[in-house]
C-alpha cells in the first residue's frame, strides 16, 4: 500500500467515524424512549429473545465470514452499552465511593448524586476501576484535605489511569465524637477512627486522655464500635452517621482546626462535552518534562504566558521510574478555547507526556 493510498483509507475511516458518531446519538435517544416505555410497564431492560433476532437478522447481511465474526462482537457490546444506558435512566446513576456507609465520601456522594445508587468498595484503586470497567457510572474520590495535604494514591489514578475529573464539591469535615446509646463523654477511655481522623482531633484526645486505634475508614470504626456496644469505646466520624448505626453524639466538633475541607473529584470516563453546556470554569494538567535543565520552568512558563492562573503545582515520583517525577497543574480558565488549544500545543513541544486530567466545576 502507498502512502496516498494509506491517507486515502483513513479519510475514509474518519467519514465513516463521523457518521456513525451520529448514528449512535439516534440509536441512543431511541434507546432512551424504550427506557420510559419499560419503567412505564414494568418491563425488564434485558430482552434476550430480541437481542438475538437483531443479531442473527444483522449478521446474515454481512458476506465475509471473518468480518461477521467481529461484526457479532460490536452488535453485542452496541446492546450492553444500550442497556447500561436504560439502566442508569430507569434506575439512575451507580456512584463508586471508598469505605463503609457513613463514610464522608458516602456523604458526598449524596450530596453530589442524591438520585444515585451508592456502591461502596474498599479500596481507592477498586472504587475508580468500577467505572473504568463500567460497572459504575462514576466515583467520588477525596483529592485533598485543608488540613492533611493530597491524597496521593488518587493523584497517581488521575495521571496513570483513564479517567477524568468533572466536577469538584469542597466539603466542611467536622469529625464527632460518636458513642453507644447510654454513654456520655466521662465513660469513653478509648477510641477507633482513620489516622487522618485521629491526626485533626490529637490535642483532644490528648486533653481527655483517651487512647486512639487507627482504623482503615472513619466508617469502619463506626460501625464496629457500634458491633462492640462498649460505653467506654467510642468512634471519631462524620456526625451524620450516627444516625445510620443508631448511636449518639458525645461531642459534635472535635477537630482543632475548625475550616477543615477536604475536595472531592467526581471521575468520570469522559471530559466535558465540547460545545460547552457542561464546560468547566477550571482544568487540570498532568506531565512529564524532558530531563534537562529549565524543562520544568518552560512548562510552567507557559501556562502562564496563555494568562492561565495556575493555582496548584505539584510533583509526585514516578511508580516505575526512580528518581523521575511527573507534575500536576490546576488552573482556571477555558482549556477548550483558542487559548487553550494554544496552550496545549505548546506544551507538547516540552512535555513528554502531557493529559488534560479534568474539566470541571466546583459544585
Amino acid at each position: 500500500m502507498s502512502r496516498e493510498e494509506l491517507t486515502d483509507a483513513r479519510e475514509q475511516i474518519n467519514k465513516i467515524d463521523d457518521e456513525m458518531s451520529r448514528l449512535f446519538e439516534l440509536r441512543m435517544e431511541a434507546a432512551k424512549q424504550i427506557a420510559a416505555y419499560k419503567k412505564e410497564h414494568g418491563l425488564p431492560i434485558k430482552d434476550k429473545r430480541r437481542e438475538d433476532e437483531i443479531i442473527e437478522r444483522l449478521s446474515s447481511k454481512i458476506e465475509d465470514e471473518t468480518i461477521r465474526q467481529y461484526y457479532v462482537r460490536f452488535l453485542r457490546s452496541t446492546i450492553d452499552i444500550s442497556c447500561d444506558y436504560q439502566h442508569t435512566l430507569s434506575e439512575g446513576s451507580k456512584v463508586a465511593f471508598c469505605g463503609e456507609k457513613g463514610a464522608f465520601a458516602y456523604f458526598a456522594v449524596k450530596h453530589l448524586f442524591p438520585d444515585s445508587k451508592e456502591c461502596r468498595y474498599d479500596t481507592f484503586i477498586d472504587a475508580y476501576e468500577s467505572v473504568v470497567k463500567g460497572d459504575c457510572d462514576y466515583a467520588v474520590l477525596p483529592m485533598e484535605n485543608s488540613a492533611s495535604g493530597e491524597v496521593g494514591q488518587v493523584t497517581d489514578l488521575l495521571f496513570s489511569g483513564s479517567l477524568y475529573v468533572t466536577a469538584m464539591y469542597d466539603m466542611p469535615i467536622n469529625q464527632s465524637l460518636i458513642g453507644v446509646k447510654g454513654a456520655s463523654l466521662s465513660d469513653v477511655k478509648k477510641i477507633y477512627s482513620h489516622p487522618q481522623a485521629i491526626s485533626q482531633c490529637a490535642k483532644y484526645l490528648q486533653r481527655h486522655k483517651i487512647e486512639a486505634v487507627e482504623t482503615s475508614s472513619t466508617s469502619a470504626a463506626i460501625k464496629y464500635v457500634s458491633e462492640l456496644n462498649d460505653k467506654t469505646v467510642a468512634a471519631i466520624g462524620c456526625e451524620q452517621a450516627a444516625d445510620l448505626y443508631d448511636m449518639v453524639i458525645l461531642d459534635p466538633i472535635i477537630n482543632e482546626q475548625r475550616a477543615n475541607t477536604t475536595r472531592f473529584g467526581v471521575f468520570s470516563r469522559a471530559l466535558p462535552d465540547v460545545a460547552g453546556k457542561n464546560r468547566g470554569d477550571n482544568f487540570i494538567l498532568t506531565f512529564t518534562v524532558r530531563n534537562e535543565a529549565g524543562a520544568l520552568a518552560e512548562a510552567v512558563s507557559i501556562v502562564s504566558s496563555f494568562d492561565f492562573n495556575m493555582r496548584t503545582l505539584r510533583s509526585r515520583p514516578m511508580k516505575d521510574l526512580l528518581w523521575n517525577y511527573y507534575f500536576f497543574v490546576e488552573a482556571e480558565g477555558d482549556i477548550r478555547g483558542e487559548s487553550g488549544k494554544a496552550m496545549l500545543r505548546a506544551l507538547s513541544g516540552c512535555c513528554d507526556k502531557l493529559k488534560v486530567a479534568g474539566i470541571y466545576q466546583n459544585k
